[in-house]
């Protein structure tokens, strides 16, 4: 399995509708997306700048149907100059439970 995470750090005039819009992504992520097997989106409560995702995947190909898919390029485009700092980690999971 894949396992992405981001790390992102939201300009403070974005933060309320960056986390409605990437709630909105997560959900599509879950609903269309066969190989997406999880998604969580996660906040601080003392940072409502700070946004941290947590994505689960079949496999990398999953994931790269993911990053192709419009509702992903349509939230990446509208959101993009709300971001002032992202970190994503690719990670295969070797403990499948």
């Amino acid at each position: 399995m894949c396992v992405i995470t981001v790390d992102f750090r939201i300009k403070p005039e974005f933060a309320a509708a960056f986390r409605e819009r990437m709630i909105a992504n997560a959900r599509a992520s879950r609903e269309r997306e066969p190989g997406c097997l999880q998604f969580d989106v996660c906040t601080d409560p003392a940072n409502a700048e700070c946004i941290y995702l947590y994505e689960v995947y079949t496999d990398r190909a999953a994931f790269d149907v993911h990053l192709n898919s419009e509702h992903f390029k349509s939230f990446d485009r509208e959101v993009g100059a709300w971001v002032a700092a992202k970190t994503v980690h690719a990670y295969e999971r070797i403990d499948p439970r």
